[in-house]
């Protein structure tokens, strides 16, 4: 058995990032500081399981899956390069981890004794090869559960009903809808089916060996846990599945050790054998700690895969027409509003590719050849089917100043009417929800763009500060192991916010110039009609 940490030498700290593309590892010190990030790409270092963007897109255009053996060879490889990289696994006296929200992961009967009986000897993928009742898991890209929606929610008294009891209407990709599709379509399935686990808590749970219990804050977008007393509601169990709530198991805290790490890690790759487990949560949640928000006026823009607007909340005000109302996972009896949008960096990526040349560097020279207002130009660019309005008939919307449809625009006026966009629907749709900003705090691959923040904090009017470390993600997770592991070791809880007191200050990127955010704030209006009439003729 190795060694524990001495007294002499400083903890370490980790967290785990299973995004839709890719895993990531980020390591911090004593004083929250990053040591060393590592990451590992679905599509091109796990090419064996053929995703595309992290994913498979199936025929119908609205079933979109993962196959969940790729995320145990993905630690797998992960876990390899960080001991061939040197990191100091013995010194990591806590981790924790985020998973894209809304994914499940089915096990068979006899997974448990497996995750128990991990063999030094074998990877993961070897020794869990044959735990999964479904190998393809539904994640939040999924867009095929409409007509489950549409029943649990008559099934729980409307759609302000199922938003006030679980913190959101029913959502296509949210969980309990997925449970109750697959469990309708193959029942023998479903009953040969012993932990249905989110993605957060799979990973966990191969941490520590065994099924771990979900966290509130990611529990939360399930439309299955009721959002105030934190506890499965028995309404949202009743329409999804019989027998459920053993199949789903315990919620616990976010703060919450659920466990210490395997021997199977120890003995394999030199990990601390005291490393405590903390609670794993959705990267949502996990974002909203890494960027540290503490009070109301502060939100976060987190452009990744999908794009969100989020922030801290003391009372939640759940609607049935847009956004989410989630559990915070770093302050106690507190809540986080949220809006979601399918298109985010991949509709970068296509307009980028098309008018751009596949370059950030003319994509950003193009907009800035280009005024506010987009000389009163509106687009609309749903490459997917969207959450945020809801659209599940994907298409390209252009129009004028004077409002006509168009088939196209110039080059920069098509990366300004993206960006615009994009922005417009954030402020419109997060103030729905109360999410007035203050100060914003952005994240995400596209937040390195100066044109994009540039706009952002126009469209806002509110000064934006950049993250180091664009995955806020993985980043949260490492600060929520710190957090976690304070709380544990003084055996109370501990604030957050003291223990965030010895990270490095955000660095202020843009501050608004108030008569771009004047033209944006004549724009609203319009811009929300048009966004209603491309909904309603869709």
């Amino acid at each position: 058995m190795k060694r524990a940490v001495s007294s002499t030498e400083q903890p370490l700290f980790l967290g785990l990032d299973s995004s839709t593309q890719s895993l990531k590892a980020t390591l911090l010190d004593a004083n929250l500081s990053v040591m060393h990030t590592q990451t590992v790409s679905f599509d091109t270092d796990l090419p064996q399981f053929k995703t595309q963007g992290g994913v498979h897109r199936h025929a119908d255009g609205l079933t979109v899956t993962a196959p969940a053996p790729m995320w145990c060879a993905a630690l797998d490889l992960l876990l390899d390069r960080m001991r061939d990289a040197g990191w100091p696994l013995a010194r990591v006296v806590a981790l924790s981890g985020s998973g894209q929200q809304h994914g499940c992961v089915w096990l068979g009967r006899g997974a448990r004794r497996k995750l128990q009986r991990l063999d030094p000897r074998a990877s993961l993928a070897d020794c869990l090869a044959d735990v999964f009742s479904m190998p393809d898991s539904p994640i939040w890209m999924d867009s095929s559960t409409r007509a489950q929606c549409v029943q649990r929610e008559a099934a729980m008294g409307g759609a302000q009903a199922v938003a006030e009891l679980t913190g959101s209407r029913a959502y296509e990709r949210f969980t309990g809808n997925q449970i109750a599709k697959y469990a309708a379509l193959d029942p023998v399935r479903y009953r040969h089916t012993e932990r249905i686990a989110l993605v957060s808590s799979f990973v966990a749970g191969l941490c520590i060996g065994d099924y771990a219990p979900i966290d509130a804050a990611d529990g939360a977008g399930m439309n299955l846990m009721s959002l105030r007393s934190r506890r499965w509601a028995a309404r949202a169990l009743a329409c999804t599945a019989p027998g459920l709530a053993d199949k789903l198991g315990a919620i616990t805290a976010s703060h919450r050790p659920v466990g210490r790490i395997h021997p199977w890690y120890v003995e394999r790759y030199g990990f601390n054998p005291a490393c405590l487990v903390i609670a794993f949560s959705g990267d949502n949640p996990c974002s909203l700690a890494g960027l540290r928000l503490q009070r109301p006026g502060e939100i976060a823009i987190s452009l990744g895969t999908s794009n969100t607007v989020f922030g801290s909340l003391s009372r939640p005000k759940p609607s049935a027409s847009e956004g989410h109302i989630f559990v915070n996972p770093v302050e106690r009896d507190a809540y986080m509003a949220l809006v979601c949008y399918k298109n985010g960096s991949l509709a970068h990526e296509k307009v980028r590719d098309a008018v751009a040349g596949r370059s950030w560097k003319r994509f950003d020279e193009l907009v800035a050849r280009t005024q506010p207002g987009n000389n009163g130009c509106i687009g609309f660019y749903f490459f997917e089917p969207e959450i945020t309005p809801p659209l599940l008939n994907p298409g390209v919307f252009r129009f004028d100043a004077s409002g006509r449809a168009v088939d196209r625009f110039e080059p920069e006026t098509e990366v300004r009417a993206l960006l615009e966009w994009q922005f417009l629907s954030m402020r419109l749709h997060g103030g729905h929800i109360g999410l007035k900003p203050a100060r914003i705090l952005a994240t995400g691959g596209a937040s390195v763009s100066p044109a994009v923040i540039r706009v952002m904090a126009d469209v806002f009017g509110a000064p934006v500060s950049v993250a180091e470390q664009a995955d806020s993600a993985s980043l949260g997770a490492a600060y929520r192991a710190v957090h976690g592991w304070e709380c544990a070791r003084r055996r109370r809880w501990v604030s957050f916010a003291s223990v965030m007191k010895r990270a490095a200050p955000f660095r202020v990127a843009a501050e608004p110039d108030k008569r771009a955010h004047a033209v944006y704030g004549a724009t609203l209006k319009r811009f929300e009609a048009l966004e209603q009439q491309v909904v309603n003729e869709r």
